[in-house]
């Protein structure tokens, strides 16, 4: 099967096409054959292996050469344990690595029925960005109705899901985004649309219940300016040159912090759910959760999606289709 794969930490021009194994199946496996996938930002730190925390394993050479977490496609093959999935199923899925490529296996507990109402390249936008949106929303904002919830990062991959997820929960949203996708960030729901390039949210005067930190260098303690006195901060990611830990400084100084402040502020990285996967499908197919894509292009152009949504600018997410 063709796969792109990496033999070095380095730009995307290390990126490869070749003819590999195609994966052996265990017995909880399902081996799906990819349609399409998506970038996220995970694949361009892996790729450059910066910071350099994300090399746990393989601190000079990658140790697994796969990069792609987000893939939608179908069934080609399940291993003798599985009872829930069979050869045709379309699904989709939040995968570790390996999704750009022909074939992945997947984890029967972590693989979800498609969404019938989108395209394979629409499913696969989904995964891992509305994975992150939901639970970091649900579970770590704890977002009632009539919230006021600030989401940075609103015109990206998981802040186009957020945004609309927000609305769901009944809470009053504004987006932080450039002046060029302001309008894009109000028509999937935004009450307020905040330019960052004009203003400062952290000294508006403006205070919000839940602040959804997807983006932006902004520190925990300048985010807590604008937080109500028992609001919630959610760091799920945020733009920084540090070579060492890059953006996870601030979250780990905000896990110090919280417990000395009436706030809480709370680290956050999504978690691979199969019934996640099966709430977003449904409210997917009732018409209130709609993707959005950027940009598509064929498996053999991964290196430039990666250097695309590497650059920061995609509005929702890029494709690949393969």
């Amino acid at each position: 099967m063709q796969a792109i794969t990496y033999h070095r930490y380095g730009a995307p021009d290390v990126l490869e096409l070749e003819e590999v194994d195609a994966p052996a199946l265990r017995e909880d496996e399902v081996l799906v054959r990819v349609r399409a996938a998506s970038v996220n930002p995970r694949d361009w730190h892996y790729l450059r292996g910066l910071p350099y925390i994300m090399r746990p394993i393989g601190l000079r050479i990658p140790k697994d050469g796969g990069l792609g977490s987000d893939v939608a496609g179908q069934v080609e093959a399940v291993g003798r344990a599985v009872t829930r999935f069979r050869p045709g199923d379309e699904v989709y899925a939040f995968v570790l690595a390996g999704g750009f490529a022909e074939y992945v296996r997947v984890p029967e507990d972590v693989l979800g029925p498609k969404p019938a109402n989108l395209s394979f390249e629409q499913a696969a936008t989904v995964p891992l960005a509305a994975l992150t949106a939901l639970q970091g929303l649900r579970d770590q904002g704890r977002v009632q109705p009539g919230d006021k919830v600030l989401i940075i990062g609103a015109s990206g991959g998981v802040g186009t899901f957020a945004v609309q997820l927000a609305k769901l929960f009944g809470a009053e949203v504004t987006g932080v985004c450039s002046t060029r996708n302001l309008e894009l960030v109000r028509s999937l729901g935004a009450d307020h649309a905040i330019d960052y390039t004009r203003e400062d949210f952290t000294r508006g005067g403006r205070r919000y219940d839940v602040i959804f930190q997807l983006a932006g260098t902004g520190s925990p303690s300048a985010c807590r300016r604008a937080l109500t006195p028992k609001g919630r901060l959610i760091l799920s990611s945020g733009e920084s040159d540090g070579r060492w830990v890059g953006p996870l400084d601030r979250i780990l100084k905000a896990a110090v912090l919280s417990p000395f402040v009436g706030q809480r502020l709370a680290p956050f990285e999504a978690k691979q759910s199969s019934q996640d996967l099966k709430t977003l499908k449904e409210l997917i197919e009732a018409g209130e959760l709609s993707p959005v894509i950027d940009r598509t292009y064929p498996l053999r152009q991964t290196p430039e999606a990666i250097r695309y949504l590497e650059q920061g600018h995609a509005r929702g997410k890029v494709v690949i289709t393969v």
